[in-house]
């Protein structure tokens, strides 16, 4: 206990510098802004970020991009709530009970409930950051190569199970991913692996034109698609404050929503939108206001706000202690952090002690932050929406070449963006989940690294990946998974509950 908070001490100590607390800043204000405005949501403003960090301190590039994830969950509640928009894909839920609340008259109790319940669970999920990742390093610390190698593919098979639509079309788009990430030169013979004679692929596919390509560009142009539609809330915000009836519902509903959120944040494939949707079906079943639902219920605002928060917490645990991304989000980061010449995994902790602490020091900064720039600013963020798209998305795309350009001072890198924008818009359209994909990218090449590593010390023999306890455990639980979806039954199950 004494030396989580010595080293709590250490993290604030680094979060408090005027450098690192400005770009918490700036990150919370761009994550509500782009909570707020629809369409376009964590995963596409970061990865048009990406090239921006690469003059950043790695800690200040990382503060900042995770202030963006977070800030993004709290910014789609006001829009959910007050237009019955979504501005992030974990909000959705918000509007089944916040506009309902907001037409009965109390948006601001809904607004308020919804920040209050953000803030309480992303600080309990902070702790919970901080007192298991180094508990999980030592843990990490003990797996070998072939352990390695089967968390991988664990996290791979669970990304696939976890995916929406079919299982299939989603393995293809992690085995494709895989494949993605082994282009260039093998590290250990010199030999140059799938790249055509291209000389620009000799280094491998970076991984800033897949991310910008297939989540940013590709979301703009879908965007641009659809009509836009406001259905703007007449009356006043109103009060901010809960009756004490209001109180006494949400608080259990906050409560379970965290512990929901907390676990699902966890899960590879998982992340704040599954948790959303999570809490959301607990609470219609166990809430004593369950009868309310369709017309209001508060509990449908308080337990989902509170577990996509602290899903985005949390699901940085698998990052910062095993260097696994366990979402689409949480992959951008590793790119991010390899851009920074830092390899995640259980070694960040001592080699990187600043970058480790000063995180999670910077999450209750941030979500601190957030609760003071949310409330008193719902009528800048309500202004924010009457920007049309056509003007905002021409400027995003000058500044988006602008950066992949900068990288290398090269410009196949920007003619590769085009080429997955291309890719990620036919992938939409062919209803192919690029998430798996890009966490294939970005675990393909590690998973290589271990499977090779496993093969060296058991002289060839691939029995040791079922010797080892570990190693067997999950290969046993990925196995089980994907069988699981494979039956007709379960897989009915599974998109009967994504379709809800």
């Amino acid at each position: 206990m004494e030396l989580l908070l010595t080293n709590l001490a250490h993290g604030f100590g680094v979060a408090l510098s005027l450098q690192n607390i400005s770009f918490a800043l700036l990150g919370a204000l761009i994550g509500t802004a782009i909570g707020v405005l629809p369409g376009i949501g964590p995963v596409a403003t970061i990865s048009l970020l990406l090239p921006i960090t690469f003059g950043l301190p790695a800690t200040t590039a990382i503060i900042m991009l995770a202030g963006i994830f977070y800030g993004a969950q709290y910014g789609g509640s006001t829009t959910a709530i007050l237009l019955n928009l979504p501005g992030e894909v974990s909000s959705v839920v918000t509007t089944l009970e916040g506009y309902k609340m907001a037409r009965n008259g109390r948006a601001g109790a809904a607004l308020a409930t919804a920040a209050l319940g953000s803030f309480f669970a992303g600080s309990v999920a902070t702790i919970l950051v901080a007192a298991s990742g180094p508990l999980l390093t030592q843990v990490a610390l003990s797996f070998g190569p072939a352990d390695y190698f089967s968390l991988m593919l664990l996290g791979l098979i669970i990304a696939c199970v976890l995916a929406q639509g079919s299982i299939i079309k989603a393995v293809g788009m992690v085995v494709l991913g895989v494949a993605l990430g082994l282009v260039g030169t093998d590290v250990q013979t010199g030999q140059q692996r799938f790249t055509f004679g291209i000389p620009e692929l000799s280094d491998g596919i970076g991984f800033v034109p897949i991310a910008m390509g297939m989540f940013g560009i590709a979301e703009i142009v879908l965007n641009l698609e659809r009509p836009e539609s406001r259905s703007v809330l007449s009356s006043k915000v109103g009060s901010l404050w809960l009756t004490k009836e209001e109180f006494k519902r949400a608080t259990p509903s906050v409560l379970r929503g965290t512990v929901v959120g907390s676990f699902l944040g966890i899960l590879p494939g998982g992340g704040a939108s599954l948790a959303a949707f999570g809490s959301y079906m607990m609470e219609r079943k166990m809430s004593k206001g369950r009868h309310m639902f369709g017309q209001g219920a508060i509990e449908g605002v308080a337990g989902p706000e509170a577990a996509n928060n602290a899903a985005a917490q949390t699901s940085f645990i698998p990052l910062l202690t095993l260097g696994i991304p366990s979402n689409a989000v949480m992959a951008l980061m590793v790119g991010a952090l390899i851009i920074q010449g830092i390899q995640p995994g259980p070694r960040m902790v001592e080699a990187q002690p600043d970058l480790f602490w000063g995180l999670i020091a910077s999450m209750w900064i941030g979500n601190l932050m957030l609760l003071v720039i949310n409330l008193p600013m719902i009528g800048m963020w309500v202004k924010l929406l009457q920007v049309p798209y056509r003007f905002l998305y021409p400027s995003i795309l000058v500044f988006c070449c602008i950066g992949v350009y900068s990288l290398n001072n090269n410009v196949f890198d920007v003619y590769m963006t085009v080429l997955f924008t291309v890719f990620g818009y036919m992938c939409n359209k062919l209803k192919l989940e690029p998430a798996p994909l890009l966490i294939g990218f970005v675990l393909g090449p590690m998973m290589e690294e271990h499977l090779r590593r496993a093969m060296l010390l058991s002289r060839g023999d691939w029995a040791v990946f079922i010797q080892r306890p570990i190693s067997a455990t999950m290969l046993g639980i990925a196995a089980f998974a994907l069988a699981l979806m494979l039956m007709p039954n379960i897989r009915k199950g599974k998109d009967k509950a994504l379709a809800e």
